[in-house]
């Protein structure tokens, strides 16, 4: 039986406790201790073995064998799980600054885009006098936003000859 319990005990404290049920049965309990505190609860699941004396001197240390064996898979697919994970983590970690950095990059290249094209547009327009409202003002094509007011002078409204209304 201890034999049996050897590569488990190798990582960590193993209480074992026996019960006696009734006159002619006896219950065997096999509780693996944490090893780290931050360890999964589930390399903590008990073995509970219940029968005749004679026949846990027989079998148990067959199912010890077996339970050590699933334990030990369980604690290797578990650190696998971990390390997928935290690998997994990362590459998303290293995907997210990757991509604010290309904002970050296109974010900076816009606004110089953006200042040449409005500096050529006043070079390139005729010169007045006196500049109407749609000259002196920038034009939401150029600057990208939308403004309260009409870009373009609002036409008079039609007179009307005094005295009279107009049809």
């Amino acid at each position: 039986m201890f034999v049996e319990l050897m590569p488990l005990l190798a990582g960590r404290t193993v209480l074992i406790t026996v019960a006696k049920v009734d006159d002619k049965t006896v219950r065997v309990n096999v509780i693996p201790a944490l090893a780290k505190a931050d360890e999964n609860p589930a390399l903590t699941t008990p073995l509970t073995y219940t029968g005749r004396p004679e026949e846990l001197d027989a079998e148990l240390g067959k199912h010890l064998a077996g339970y050590v064996q699933t334990h030990q898979q369980t604690a290797s697919t578990l650190a696998e799980a971990k390390a997928t994970m935290e690998a997994a983590a990362k590459a998303a970690q290293e995907e997210a600054k990757r991509k604010a950095e290309e904002r970050k990059k296109a974010s900076q290249k816009q606004p110089d885009k953006g200042t040449t094209a409005t500096a050529a547009e006043p070079a390139a327009a005729p010169s007045s006098a006196s500049p109407t409202i749609a000259e002196s003002a920038p034009s939401s094509a150029s600057t990208g936003t939308l403004g309260l007011f009409p870009l373009t002078a609002p036409e008079p409204a039609p007179t009307q000859p005094k005295g009279g209304l107009a049809l």
